[in-house]
């Protein structure tokens, strides 16, 4: 049945329909049952009416909620992306020496614009540096690379997700008894 709301827009309502046996037993006079004044059927309509618009507004509150944590996913997947094409650019940079893991290289450019890594610093060739300095890279035990200016904040970093993982170590213990499977965790402080 559609019905015309105050704002003349046309509502579908179900309603249910009658039966005038059930199970073989008459339960109720249909014709005084089912029988339901305009104005109730208009309030059921904006009920409907009603339920609909909060039931697109929900929809449409979540859908911004994902919105927002698809741009966030993309902003990381552009800085993940970006930080894989810097540490390969300076994996390809050239070098007269193996590289190791938790050492700092310092990076220089020579007049022709080639680049190369070197184990000295600025500071240690002094006046006679023959190159242009571009900067001082960590190689992390990752084999990323961590740019001079971000050596402590990332330190303090691992030292916080170290403290976390050891905080939170868990040894499993298990044993069959009778025909059953029985595992114990037990946390190591």
């Amino acid at each position: 049945m559609e019905i015309s709301n105050t704002e003349n827009q046309k509502v579908a309502v179900n309603l249910v329909e009658t039966a005038q046996n059930f199970g073989g037993a008459r339960l109720v006079e249909c014709s005084q049952s089912s029988a339901k004044p305009h104005l109730d059927l208009v309030e059921l309509a904006q009920q409907i009416q009603t339920a609909d618009n909060f039931t697109k507004a929900n929809a449409c509150s979540k859908l911004s909620v994902i919105a927002e944590q698809v741009r966030f996913l993309q902003e990381q997947a552009r800085k993940v992306l970006e930080e894989a094409k810097n540490n390969s650019d300076l994996h390809h940079v050239a070098c007269n020496f193996r590289k190791i893991p938790g050492s700092v290289y310092y990076l220089y450019q020579r007049s022709s614009g080639h680049r190369y890594f070197s184990m000295i610093s600025p500071e240690e060739w002094g006046r006679s540096c023959p190159h242009n300095f571009l900067g001082s890279f960590k190689l992390e035990h990752d084999l990323s690379w961590t740019p001079s200016g971000d050596i402590s904040r990332k330190s303090e970093e691992m030292a916080a997700i170290e403290k976390i993982l050891h905080a939170s170590e868990v040894t499993s213990k298990s044993t069959v008894a009778n025909g059953v499977q029985i595992s114990i965790e037990v946390s190591e402080k």
